[in-house]
């Protein structure tokens, strides 16, 4: 679909999705933010191959882990793109009549945002999956695009802005000006990736098999990007690799923090990367204004503070990280004029 073709009140009564790998964000013109539930789907599955949806979102969530073999918490996106169809496609389904439940409006146009450097063939996996959901109309947005403008960035002026968006699949950095990426890299190193290394990080330490859920407590709980001054400890329980049984044991901050380094450090490098693409004019713009976090993994602590060290620009967190996605593409279902100054895809 040509951009030509949303004109101003095109998307009166639309919606903007953060269609994310660990949580999924909807916007509602005028309304605001209306959803933010884990994107996840329970499934029950039959013998001969069919999948019944049982659940979605947060109570799909909280049925992880504790399921018979019967049934299966999927996540429909990995690495910020859609690895299961079907259940991408239920799940928007549920959230898009969940939000639209007292409008008139039930095939809504929507804009969703997608990681920068997505193939031709995933981008279109997403818009298919929103049409096939009741969608009337898509359009896909980049989201350092939207994160920038949900940050209050001025990306719409000669002037060089940069965001590093933090999700649960992909990370994507980006310099951007008068609207259009100039200089971006993705990489499949987030959130996600973090609890990942958490998780092996146990199992070495410990001997100990944790699940998701725990993983991701104790990256919010002990995680750091640098040392602080007063050791913190949590008391976890998870599964002995050897006798199978219960086993409960004591982590400090230091082995989450070394589990961190690896998936940190190619943040950082990521972004050394990008700067030294940049355009000088551009590059001094960044270095005068700094540089915004926006995504989940923002919230990491002193993730500001080391990448100002390693890189020399001040980074800040934008003042809602997990909801800039969103309010970013938000603003185009509020003022659909923006569309004729960005480059969207």
């Amino acid at each position: 679909m040509r951009l030509g073709q949303f004109l101003p009140g095109a998307l009166a009564g639309g919606l903007a999705i953060d269609l994310g790998t660990a949580n999924t964000l909807i916007y509602s013109k005028n309304r605001g933010i209306v959803c933010n539930e884990p994107s996840m789907v329970a499934l029950r599955c039959d013998g001969r191959g069919a999948r019944k949806v049982l659940a979605v979102g947060t109570e799909a969530k909280a049925m992880l882990g504790r399921t018979p073999g019967s049934v299966v918490v999927a996540r429909p996106l990995s690495d910020g793109v859609i690895a299961d169809f079907e259940a991408a496609r239920e799940m928007l389904r549920y959230f898009i009549r969940k939000v639209s439940r007292h409008s008139f409006i039930t095939r809504p146009r929507v804009v969703v945002s997608v990681p920068a450097e997505i193939s031709p063939v995933e981008r279109r996996a997403v818009k298919e999956s929103a049409e096939s959901a009741g969608a009337s109309e898509v359009i896909l947005m980049n989201e350092p695009i939207a994160a920038a403008l949900g940050s209050g960035l001025p990306i719409l002026e000669p002037q060089g802005s940069m965001v590093v968006d933090i999700g649960g699949g992909t990370s994507d950095v980006a310099v951007l000006s008068m609207g259009s990426i100039v200089v971006s890299r993705s990489l499949r190193t987030a959130g996600d990736k973090m609890d990942r290394e958490i998780m092996e990080q146990v199992k070495r330490r410990h001997n100990l098999r944790i699940g998701e859920r725990t993983a991701e407590m104790l990256k919010l709980m002990l995680g750091s990007a640098i040392a602080e001054p007063e050791t913190k400890t949590l008391e976890i329980m998870g599964r002995d690799e050897l006798s199978g049984q219960p086993k409960t044991v004591e982590i400090d901050d230091e082995e989450i923090r070394e589990a961190l380094h690896g998936p940190v450090n190619q943040l950082v490098e990521s972004v050394h990367s990008v700067l030294e693409q940049t355009p000088p004019e551009l590059l001094r713009d960044v270095a005068d204004n700094g540089l915004m976090l926006t995504g989940g993994g923002a919230l990491l602590r002193n993730l500001d503070v080391l990448l100002s060290q390693e890189i020399g620009v001040t980074a800040k967190v934008s003042e809602d990280p997990l909801g800039a996605v969103v309010r970013g593409a938000g603003r185009i279902v509020e003022d659909p004029s923006l569309l004729e100054r960005l480059s969207l895809e």
